[in-house]
């Protein structure tokens, strides 16, 4: 199927996926209908009559099945790592863990802090952190009644942010290999964005002050105050995307202890480094650890190594009679079970990317207007990041966006302001994550909110105030640097405006749950 170019309509099928999504809080059926809407504009424009409808399933069938196929690594391991988390809930790891973790963490803001360490530790990749920071940390926060919210908000916060700054890492690989096909040096060119990536700097800066001052706001608040006063960790919306009631009705052995979640929980990251490793080609030898992983394939490297963490559990937990034979197999099926609501969600949602970037060629819509719009020079890092962000949201999808926009930026920046490259690539990837961490249809988000075993419209509604009050502030940074082009005063004026737009939205969300009790 050959792209097509349909000008303002590209943008229609994410409009509508997004806007049923936040409207009726079903995600599934919003991007079926996103989905459809898209594969319906393609049809009209590509054959005629009765054929149309015809067409549109075609489209819509053939485009999906390409999207699972070409992701099935991923969907492999998403299976295997849910057998993963099942078999060592049943074996008591995590209870285990969870019991010593409460007797040393022993107040909300330990347990915020710990799950953001743990998210900046698993730095390699996204899914693998989104997944593993929230089967972690899950008994610990619960125990300090943070909301599932909220840890869906903590998780997504240190899982994309952190692996677009980490130069070894499947975000920093993907990017770096674009930066070099504009003829920049791809490494370089990286590591010098770093500094200037402001919405990664900032999210990570306003998780901590959050965590250490709790300091809500917005929706985020009153899931809160709910969790603090009543216990109350969830809405009363029923979840779609977890499998979170099968895995507390399982049998949990009482011999499991903190080791048996610590060791395959180890043996994953060890072997997701390694796996990472040997698919890049590093043990071929002739290139660095860098080039390793910067020629890597994160899907089937984590397909391996989860699948290397299972028979480390086995071997674990059915010798030494934790679980038996038949209970450890359960597992397996129970834990793939438990992923089926996030796995549908990932296709789909890969399906409505498919749609905009490969069929009615959104991405080369909105970079050609940022291309011909002869945008002031010191304002060209806002505007981009403005538009990363946009596009990045509608596709749902930072990956994509990059592919997209640096080849477009590079270029338009070398040409007109080469000073401002660097800070506008690095715009580019800050927006990339911004849209991409509000975006109800991206795979991180709803990982995310898998992970936690949070509804998914409950984390995209309470993530997105939080989202958009960091993304503000990096504007005021960009303009900044677009005029300065200095490091210290954008980073400076960054911090400063976050930290006054924080204490001022925090007074504000508690004069108003005061005022709100006092009616009561």
């Amino acid at each position: 199927m050959e792209s097509i170019n349909v000008g303002f309509l590209s943008v229609i099928p994410p409009i509508i996926a997004i806007g049923l999504a936040l409207v009726t809080k079903e995600v599934i059926s919003s991007l079926i209908i996103g989905i459809l809407s898209g594969t319906f504009i393609y049809a009209i424009h590509t054959t005629s009559g009765i054929d149309i409808i015809a067409k549109t399933a075609d489209t819509t069938m053939t485009l999906m099945a390409g999207k699972l196929a070409e992701n099935t690594a991923i969907v492999l391991f998403l299976a295997m790592l849910g057998a993963l988390v099942v078999i060592i809930t049943k074996a008591g790891g995590s209870r285990a863990y969870g019991e010593w973790a409460s007797s040393k963490i022993n107040t909300r803001t330990g347990a915020s802090l710990a799950t953001c360490a743990l998210g900046a530790l698993i730095f390699i990749d996204d899914y693998f952190n989104c997944l593993t920071v929230g089967t972690v940390m899950k008994p610990v926060t619960d125990k300090q009644r943070i909301s599932h919210a909220k840890l869906a908000y903590l998780i997504d916060a240190t899982a994309a942010p952190v692996c677009i700054i980490a130069p070894v890492s499947s975000w920093a690989a993907s990017v770096i290999s674009q930066m070099g096909d504009t003829g920049l040096n791809g490494m370089e060119s990286f590591i010098q964005s770093i500094p200037f990536n402001l919405y990664a700097i900032l999210t990570i800066i306003m998780i901590i002050i959050i965590s250490c001052l709790q300091l809500d706001f917005g929706s985020m608040e009153k899931f809160e105050y709910q969790a603090k006063k009543y216990g109350k960790l969830d809405s009363d919306t029923l979840n779609s995307t977890t499998g979170a009631d099968e895995l507390n009705q399982l049998r949990i052995s009482p011999k499991g202890k903190v080791w048996d979640l610590i060791i395959p929980i180890a043996a994953l990251i060890l072997f997701s480094i390694l796996s990472m490793l040997y698919v890049g080609g590093y043990f071929e030898g002739g290139m660095s650890i860098a080039d390793g992983f910067g020629n890597t394939s994160a899907g089937p490297a984590l397909a391996i190594s989860s699948f290397a963490s299972l028979v480390v559990a086995f071997f674990l937990f059915v010798p030494r009679k934790i679980l038996n034979f038949r209970e450890f197999m359960d597992g397996i099926g129970q834990g793939v079970k438990s992923m089926v609501g996030a796995i549908i969600i990932l296709t789909l949602a890969w399906t409505i990317s498919g749609v905009c970037r490969d069929l009615l060629s959104t991405g080369e819509y909105v970079g050609d207007l940022v291309a011909h719009s002869n945008m002031p020079t010191m304002f060209i890092p806002a505007i981009i990041f403005v538009v990363a962000g946009f596009l990045s949201f509608s596709m749902g999808t930072s990956w994509g966006t990059f592919g997209i926009l640096i080849p477009i930026i590079a270029t338009v920046c070398q040409r007109v302001a080469p000073e401002l490259t660097i800070i506008s690539l690095a715009a580019t990837l800050a927006g990339s994550v911004f849209g991409d961490h509000c975006s109800p249809i991206s795979d991180t988000t709803i990982l995310s909110s898998t992970g936690a075993g949070c509804n998914h419209i409950d984390h995209v509604s309470t993530q997105i105030p939080y989202a958009i009050c960091v993304a503000v502030c990096c504007m005021v940074g960009y303009i900044v640097a677009g005029f300065t082009k200095n490091l210290f005063f954008t980073l400076g004026t960054s911090i400063v405006c976050l930290l006054a737009v924080l204490i001022v939205l925090h007074k504000m969300a508690v004069a108003k749950e005061t005022a709100e009790e006092a009616e009561k």
